[in-house]
């Protein structure tokens, strides 16, 4: 057998584990990895930021149910990749980063990037290695990979000395293959807390369904809604649990998601945590006396918060959900016998009709609405929801806030957005990672990015990415010149702001100490004035458009959609100058009861 370099070791472990792309940026000593990869038919994204990297292929994981990977130089490079790792922690995405670090021999010296980077993500990953010889490299590279989508999923880490990279393996060495890494074992429910829990919702007078994310992750979109059809229970979809069932059933009830929140009696709970998404479980957001019934495929969930831990049941989402469904067969729940099934209708009319005149407004500059709306109706036109052709990525308060409700999702996970964390700055990462796992054997989808202005900022040039890369994005950046609403609603006044902060701070001609209050200048959520995001696309290979009317921004969302390149739309709306800084997923209790906040 032919000698083998570290670098060529790795790249074949990866490919008999089945990875088809690595994300990542390279530099000395990991670009001989990535070389290798490439001739070994794996493809490589490399990135312009280690950060944007990681979130992609934790992303990528979600979105294919198989780790994502992601190659990094040391030092630095881990530091920058940190961001991916409590992403996929926190989220529960798979992940295998793989890191470059100096050589062995110079440990403790100030070696070139010297990063003891095992020590210090021990305690934050699933698995942390660092093999020992070359010819332990495909192992370690193997267990970090199923660690990382075994149990709860996160992230498995290898650290790969620069020595053991170039190393080569003795010409006698016989280094076994690796076997492609089965899919981890699925467990169902423990039967008599089935038994419970299928005679708690046979005597609910408000039951709900709550899916979350985790059961997109584990595939279980067709036996639920089987099982929502068959019990006509109503649900309520988390964010990212949008499609598990039709946004359009007649059963979703996120139109009157305060309602159901405040009168739900028997909660089942399909894969999501009871965490800030869902206001933890507590009144007054919920019904005080409301059962939760958790379903996860960990333990350490089952419950808390308002969890009930004799009703939670330890399993896979779908197989339980069978279960269920066999112990409720020919069961429907009565929804004309309660108050409930009203409340949810009337709620629902009411938030809908006042969403359809905000929608209305077009004056301009453009209303986030009004803007969502006309984008809506025209990619609508062009690629209906129930075929499932488009891919939403969402980030940035505002603008994911108000476009979850806005568009339509009819298939399980085709919606990603800012996650568990409320991470800024995934979200031109998540488009590339789902451009990767949605094209290729025969499959195109077309991705659509909605970027607040700040979010944008974070990961930007990441469109020479997709430029380099032939990923035809379509990305609208909403841009009312800051975080959550700008300043000024006029150049003239946007400047103004600016001069006085200037001066105000010594840029300019200082303040006397005698001369009175400070002027009032930009607040620190404020960005620049009418900043040229759509230049960007045109500077990297892409095109870029700037609207300011409703008619310029369909025609742009036209044009976008059937591009070949990168597209960045810039949505100049209302600034919102003198609107309460406010996050709607963190209103006020007494907020809440006068306004429905959706999810």
């Amino acid at each position: 057998m032919a000698a083998q370099s570290g670098a060529q070791l790795v790249a074949q472990a990866l490919k008999d584990l089945g990875v088809t792309v690595i994300f990542g940026i390279v530099g000395i000593p990991v670009v001989e990895i990535a070389e290798e990869a490439i001739l070994a038919g794996i493809r490589f994204l490399g990135f312009r930021n280690e950060q944007a990297a990681s979130y992609a292929a934790t992303a990528y994981g979600y979105l294919t149910g198989r780790p994502g990977v992601c190659l990094v130089v040391g030092g630095p490079g881990v530091l920058h990749a940190v961001a991916g790792i409590g992403n996929a922690s926190v989220n529960a995405f798979p992940l295998l980063l793989l890191a470059g670090s100096s050589e062995t021999h110079l440990v403790g010296k100030g070696a070139f990037q010297e990063l003891d980077a095992v020590s210090l993500l021990a305690a934050h990953t699933k698995l942390c290695t660092r093999p020992g010889s070359p010819d332990a490299i495909p192992d370690a590279i193997a267990k970090a990979y199923r660690a990382a989508c075994f149990g709860r999923p996160g992230t498995g880490f290898v650290d790969l000395p620069a020595d053991l990279i170039q190393a080569t393996s003795a010409a006698h060495d016989v280094i076994d293959r690796l076997r492609p890494i089965e899919a981890p074992p699925k467990s169902a429910g423990d039967e008599r807390t089935l038994q419970k829990v299928a005679q708690l919702l046979r005597e609910a007078k408000a039951p709900l369904v709550v899916i979350g994310k985790g059961a997109a992750y584990g595939r279980a979109e067709h036996v639920i809604r089987e099982f929502v059809e068959r019990t006509a229970i109503p649900f309520l979809p988390t964010p990212m649990g949008k499609g598990v069932v039709p946004d359009s059933h007649p059963l979703n009830v996120s139109a009157a998601r305060s309602t159901a929140l405040r009168q739900a009696d028997v909660v089942l709970v399909l894969g999501a945590r009871l965490n800030w998404i869902l206001h933890f479980g507590e009144a007054p957001k919920w019904n005080a006396r409301a059962r939760f019934v958790q379903v996860d495929m960990v333990a350490d969930e089952l419950g808390r918060k308002a969890g009930d831990v004799e009703l939670s049941i330890l399993g896979d989402v779908g197989l339980v959900v069978a279960q269920l469904s066999s112990l409720l067969a020919g069961w429907r729940w009565p929804s004309s016998e309660f108050r409930f099934t009203q409340a949810l209708a009337e709620a629902k009319t009411k938030n809908e009709r006042a969403a359809a005149a905000k929608a209305r407004d077009d004056r301009v500059p453009m209303t986030f609405a009004h803007a969502f709306d006309v984008i809506r109706t025209t990619l609508e036109r062009l690629s209906p929801p129930r075929q499932g052709g488009i891919v939403y990525v969402s980030e940035g308060a505002n603008t994911m806030d108000l476009s979850r409700s806005i568009f339509r999702v009819e298939h399980a996970r085709l919606r990603l957005d800012a996650g568990t964390a409320a991470t800024m700055g995934v979200g031109l990462g998540y488009a590339i990672a789902a451009h990767a796992a949605y094209h290729g054997e025969g499959a195109t989808k077309k991705i659509v990015a909605f970027e607040g202005d700040s979010a944008f900022g974070f990961s930007g040039l990441e469109v020479e990415t997709m430029a380099r890369y032939g990923m035809d994005v379509l990305i609208f950046v909403m841009n009312n010149g800051g975080v959550y609403h700008g300043d000024a609603d006029s150049a003239q006044a946007w400047f103004q702001l600016q001069d006085a902060s200037l001066t105000r701070h010594g840029a300019h001609a200082a303040h006397p100490p005698d001369a009175g209050p400070k002027p009032k200048g930009l607040r620190s959520t404020s960005l620049g004035w009418e900043v040229r995001y759509d230049r960007i696309a045109d500077a990297c290979g892409g095109r870029g458009f700037l609207t300011r009317t409703p008619s310029d921004l369909a025609q742009a969302t036209v044009e976008g959609f059937r591009a070949s390149v990168p597209v960045v739309v810039n949505v100049m709306i209302e600034a919102g100058a003198n609107e309460k800084l406010e996050f709607g997923w963190q209103a006020s209790a007494k907020a809440s009861r006068s306004t429905e906040t959706k999810l």
